[in-house]
């Protein structure tokens, strides 16, 4: 039987891996859409059971916990300074992105706040649901490029200057967070905070990976 010829080959890998394709922008307007809208739910699920997690959403949860100031106000205000790490090192493109999705999120999750009351939940189903709803919207709003967090533009960054993995390098920032959250809300809470932080980072280490993805 004779080999398949190049120009054969050629077309049978393209008909497996096609050539990647721009995002139209209804496309990326409805992927941060979606993905903010995810992301507003999962912060909304672990704000009712009093625990942090991964990025400046953990970060916004501690300060709603310690201060007066609401979740999505806290995550627009800490993350206004990372704009201008996005802007000079990732470009205009990423940092409008950036910008319209912190803005989302702080958006939907101040309407989250508002349309719906949640009488109990168990820290451990918040850490686990409300961490994959945040870390799946993290990762559509990636997939659009846009940063969603300083945590996260931060990480792009690395991946882009020194190609370490997004996922890990979240990972790593997080841990931070966690063990400053442990100092300052109860225990068996930090103990949950670290499982949604895995639950978050689990599903950027397991999807955001160069070359799996082939749209831009």
């Amino acid at each position: 039987m004779e080999s398949e010829t190049p120009e054969i080959q050629a077309s049978a890998s393209e008909a497996l891996f096609p050539k990647a394709t721009p995002h139209t922008l209804g496309e990326d307007i409805y992927g941060l859409a979606t993905g903010s809208v995810l992301m507003a739910i999962g912060l909304t699920l672990m704000k009712a059971s009093g625990i942090v997690t991964a990025g400046m959403g953990g970060v916004a949860l501690l300060v709603s916990y310690l201060t007066p100031i609401t979740v999505d106000a806290a995550f627009w205000l800490l993350n206004m300074p990372f704009f201008l790490l996005a802007g000079s090192a990732m470009g205009r493109s990423f940092l409008i992105k950036s910008i319209a999705a912190v803005g989302l999120v702080s958006i939907w999750t101040a309407i989250t706040r508002l349309s719906m009351e949640i009488g109990y939940i168990h820290p451990a189903f918040a850490a686990l649901a409300g961490g994959t709803a945040s870390g799946a919207g993290i990762l559509a709003m990636l997939r659009h490029k846009a940063g969603v967090g300083g945590v996260t533009i931060l990480s792009i960054w690395l991946q882009k200057k020194k190609g370490w993995s997004v996922g890990w390098m979240s990972f790593v920032l997080d841990a931070a967070i966690i063990v400053t959250a442990v100092l300052m809300i109860p225990s068996e809470l930090a103990l949950y905070s670290i499982l949604s932080v895995a639950a978050v980072s689990g599903i950027l280490i397991a999807y955001h990976k160069p070359g799996r993805y082939t749209g831009y």
